[in-house]
Protein backbone atom coordinates (compact mmCIF):
# COMPACT_ATOMS: atom_id res chain seq x y z
CA UNK A 1 0.00 0.00 0.00
CA UNK A 2 1.19 3.82 -0.71
CA UNK A 3 1.60 6.19 1.76
CA UNK A 4 0.99 9.58 0.73
CA UNK A 5 2.78 12.41 2.76
CA UNK A 6 0.64 15.70 1.31
CA UNK A 7 3.13 19.08 1.21
CA UNK A 8 2.54 22.38 0.69
CA UNK A 9 5.06 22.66 -1.81
CA UNK A 10 8.43 21.62 -3.68
CA UNK A 11 10.69 23.26 -0.61
CA UNK A 12 8.23 21.45 1.77
CA UNK A 13 8.41 18.00 -0.27
CA UNK A 14 12.06 18.35 -0.30
CA UNK A 15 12.36 18.60 3.56
CA UNK A 16 10.01 16.38 4.10
CA UNK A 17 12.27 13.81 1.99
CA UNK A 18 15.46 14.36 3.59
CA UNK A 19 13.33 14.17 6.90
CA UNK A 20 12.45 10.30 5.95
CA UNK A 21 15.56 9.14 4.89
CA UNK A 22 17.54 11.02 7.78
CA UNK A 23 14.93 8.75 10.51
CA UNK A 24 15.35 5.32 7.94
CA UNK A 25 19.20 6.09 8.98
CA UNK A 26 19.02 6.41 12.42
CA UNK A 27 16.57 3.60 12.81
CA UNK A 28 18.96 1.48 10.46
CA UNK A 29 22.17 2.20 12.62
CA UNK A 30 20.80 1.49 15.93
CA UNK A 31 19.09 -1.84 15.09
CA UNK A 32 21.57 -3.05 12.68
CA UNK A 33 24.75 -0.84 12.96
CA UNK A 34 24.87 0.99 9.68
CA UNK A 35 22.75 2.21 7.07
CA UNK A 36 22.31 1.88 3.45
CA UNK A 37 20.76 5.07 1.42
CA UNK A 38 20.15 4.86 -2.54
CA UNK A 39 19.30 7.98 -4.27
CA UNK A 40 18.01 8.36 -7.55
CA UNK A 41 19.45 11.47 -10.14
CA UNK A 42 17.18 13.87 -11.96
CA UNK A 43 16.64 17.92 -10.50
CA UNK A 44 13.66 17.35 -8.00
CA UNK A 45 15.97 16.24 -5.42
CA UNK A 46 19.30 18.63 -5.71
CA UNK A 47 17.29 20.43 -2.66
CA UNK A 48 16.50 17.32 -1.08
CA UNK A 49 20.15 15.98 -0.75
CA UNK A 50 20.65 20.05 0.01
CA UNK A 51 18.97 19.36 3.20
CA UNK A 52 19.61 16.13 4.32
CA UNK A 53 23.48 17.33 4.40
CA UNK A 54 22.66 19.61 6.89
CA UNK A 55 20.51 17.42 9.65
CA UNK A 56 21.86 15.49 12.34
CA UNK A 57 22.01 11.66 11.41
CA UNK A 58 24.68 8.69 11.43
CA UNK A 59 26.89 9.93 8.75
CA UNK A 60 29.75 7.44 9.73
CA UNK A 61 27.90 4.23 9.45
CA UNK A 62 25.88 5.40 6.50
CA UNK A 63 26.25 4.93 2.65
CA UNK A 64 24.86 6.44 0.19
CA UNK A 65 24.66 4.47 -3.08
CA UNK A 66 23.18 5.51 -6.59
CA UNK A 67 19.54 4.09 -8.22
CA UNK A 68 20.64 5.02 -11.36
CA UNK A 69 23.37 6.77 -13.49
CA UNK A 70 23.13 8.03 -16.48
CA UNK A 71 26.40 6.42 -18.92
CA UNK A 72 28.08 9.85 -19.50
CA UNK A 73 32.08 11.22 -18.38
CA UNK A 74 33.23 12.07 -14.43
CA UNK A 75 32.02 15.64 -14.11
CA UNK A 76 29.74 15.22 -16.98
CA UNK A 77 26.35 17.56 -16.22
CA UNK A 78 24.16 14.54 -17.41
CA UNK A 79 25.19 12.85 -14.27
CA UNK A 80 23.33 12.36 -11.14
CA UNK A 81 26.68 11.87 -9.36
CA UNK A 82 27.84 15.66 -10.13
CA UNK A 83 25.13 17.53 -8.87
CA UNK A 84 24.88 14.79 -5.77
CA UNK A 85 28.73 15.47 -5.13
CA UNK A 86 27.75 19.91 -5.77
CA UNK A 87 24.83 19.64 -2.99
CA UNK A 88 27.45 17.50 -0.23
CA UNK A 89 29.81 19.22 1.75
CA UNK A 90 33.28 17.65 1.02
CA UNK A 91 33.34 16.24 4.40
CA UNK A 92 29.89 13.84 3.80
CA UNK A 93 31.11 13.10 0.45
CA UNK A 94 33.29 9.99 0.91
CA UNK A 95 30.05 8.24 2.06
CA UNK A 96 28.51 8.23 -1.81
CA UNK A 97 29.63 5.37 -3.79
CA UNK A 98 29.24 5.72 -7.24
CA UNK A 99 28.09 3.39 -10.17
CA UNK A 100 30.77 2.41 -12.63
CA UNK A 101 29.77 3.70 -15.57
CA UNK A 102 32.97 4.98 -17.07
CA UNK A 103 34.04 1.32 -17.16
CA UNK A 104 34.70 -0.30 -20.20
CA UNK A 105 32.63 -3.26 -19.47
CA UNK A 106 29.86 -2.25 -18.60
CA UNK A 107 28.18 -5.49 -17.30
CA UNK A 108 30.85 -6.29 -15.90
CA UNK A 109 30.69 -3.09 -13.99
CA UNK A 110 27.00 -3.39 -13.38
CA UNK A 111 27.69 -6.74 -11.73
CA UNK A 112 29.98 -5.44 -9.25
CA UNK A 113 28.16 -2.81 -8.08
CA UNK A 114 25.56 -5.44 -7.32
CA UNK A 115 28.53 -7.66 -5.82
CA UNK A 116 28.78 -3.94 -3.12
CA UNK A 117 24.96 -3.30 -2.45
CA UNK A 118 24.05 -5.06 1.00
CA UNK A 119 21.46 -8.11 0.77
CA UNK A 120 18.65 -5.36 1.90
CA UNK A 121 18.75 -1.45 1.27
CA UNK A 122 17.22 0.13 4.15
CA UNK A 123 15.74 3.19 2.03
CA UNK A 124 15.63 3.78 -1.60
CA UNK A 125 14.55 6.67 -2.90
CA UNK A 126 12.81 6.93 -6.07
CA UNK A 127 11.61 9.70 -8.71
CA UNK A 128 9.14 9.96 -11.00
CA UNK A 129 9.10 11.11 -14.41
CA UNK A 130 6.40 12.57 -16.66
CA UNK A 131 6.32 9.21 -18.37
CA UNK A 132 6.43 7.54 -15.50
CA UNK A 133 9.46 6.14 -15.36
CA UNK A 134 11.23 5.57 -12.07
CA UNK A 135 15.05 4.79 -11.39
CA UNK A 136 15.97 4.19 -15.21
CA UNK A 137 13.44 1.88 -15.72
CA UNK A 138 11.76 3.65 -18.75
CA UNK A 139 9.07 2.47 -20.71
CA UNK A 140 9.74 -0.11 -23.49
CA UNK A 141 13.25 -1.09 -22.56
CA UNK A 142 14.24 -4.64 -22.29
CA UNK A 143 15.53 -3.42 -18.52
CA UNK A 144 11.89 -3.58 -16.90
CA UNK A 145 11.98 -7.38 -17.46
CA UNK A 146 15.64 -8.28 -15.82
CA UNK A 147 15.05 -10.14 -12.68
CA UNK A 148 17.97 -12.20 -12.45
CA UNK A 149 20.08 -8.92 -11.60
CA UNK A 150 20.53 -6.32 -9.04
CA UNK A 151 21.54 -4.02 -11.18
CA UNK A 152 21.07 -3.75 -15.02
CA UNK A 153 21.73 -1.77 -17.97
CA UNK A 154 19.11 -0.05 -20.37
CA UNK A 155 19.09 -1.69 -24.10
CA UNK A 156 18.72 1.83 -25.20
CA UNK A 157 19.60 4.83 -25.05
CA UNK A 158 16.82 7.15 -23.18
CA UNK A 159 17.21 10.95 -23.54
CA UNK A 160 20.28 10.37 -25.52
CA UNK A 161 22.13 8.19 -22.68
CA UNK A 162 22.56 4.28 -21.66
CA UNK A 163 21.69 4.30 -18.11
CA UNK A 164 22.60 1.87 -15.36
CA UNK A 165 19.72 1.04 -12.54
CA UNK A 166 18.46 -1.20 -9.87
CA UNK A 167 16.65 -2.96 -10.97
CA UNK A 168 13.17 -3.87 -9.70
CA UNK A 169 13.73 -7.30 -7.10
CA UNK A 170 16.47 -4.46 -5.03
CA UNK A 171 13.60 -2.28 -5.41
CA UNK A 172 11.13 -4.48 -3.69
CA UNK A 173 13.37 -5.93 -1.25
CA UNK A 174 14.15 -2.37 0.27
CA UNK A 175 12.84 -2.50 3.89
CA UNK A 176 11.44 1.14 2.69
CA UNK A 177 11.11 3.26 -0.99
CA UNK A 178 10.06 6.79 -0.69
CA UNK A 179 8.77 8.63 -4.47
CA UNK A 180 9.01 12.68 -4.45
CA UNK A 181 7.68 14.10 -6.67
CA UNK A 182 6.48 18.09 -7.28
CA UNK A 183 4.89 20.37 -9.95
CA UNK A 184 2.37 20.44 -12.37
CA UNK A 185 4.09 18.38 -14.81
CA UNK A 186 3.85 15.33 -12.42
CA UNK A 187 0.10 15.34 -11.48
CA UNK A 188 -0.19 12.65 -13.91
CA UNK A 189 2.14 10.15 -13.43
CA UNK A 190 1.01 10.59 -9.60
CA UNK A 191 -2.65 10.05 -10.29
CA UNK A 192 -1.35 6.43 -12.00
CA UNK A 193 1.34 5.63 -9.36
CA UNK A 194 -1.73 6.36 -6.52
CA UNK A 195 -3.92 4.19 -9.06
CA UNK A 196 -1.01 1.26 -8.90
CA UNK A 197 -1.22 1.69 -13.01
CA UNK A 198 1.04 -1.31 -13.95
CA UNK A 199 1.47 0.45 -17.24
CA UNK A 200 3.80 2.78 -16.24
CA UNK A 201 6.98 1.51 -14.73
CA UNK A 202 6.36 3.46 -11.34
CA UNK A 203 3.73 1.91 -10.90
CA UNK A 204 4.99 -1.97 -11.16
CA UNK A 205 7.10 -1.22 -8.11
CA UNK A 206 6.10 -3.51 -5.19
CA UNK A 207 7.80 -2.66 -1.90
CA UNK A 208 6.65 -3.42 1.03
CA UNK A 209 6.62 0.00 2.57
CA UNK A 210 5.96 2.70 0.33
CA UNK A 211 5.47 6.50 0.95
CA UNK A 212 5.02 9.05 -1.98
CA UNK A 213 5.75 12.89 -0.95
CA UNK A 214 4.45 14.46 -2.72
CA UNK A 215 3.42 18.57 -2.92
CA UNK A 216 -0.42 20.30 -3.63
CA UNK A 217 0.70 20.60 -7.37
CA UNK A 218 1.69 16.81 -7.93
CA UNK A 219 -1.14 15.73 -6.29
CA UNK A 220 -3.52 17.98 -8.61
CA UNK A 221 -4.89 19.58 -4.44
Amino acid sequence: MLEIERTANAEEAARRAAELIAAAADDAVAERGSAAIALSGGKTPWRMVEILAGLTLPWESTSLYQVDERVAPAGDPDRNLTHMVAALPLDLQARLRPMPVTDDDLEAAAARYAAELPERLDLVHLGLGPDGHTASLVPGDAVLEVTDRAVALTAERYQDRRRMTLTYPTIDAAREVMFLADGDAKRDPVARLRAGDRDIPAGRVRAERMVLVADAAALGE
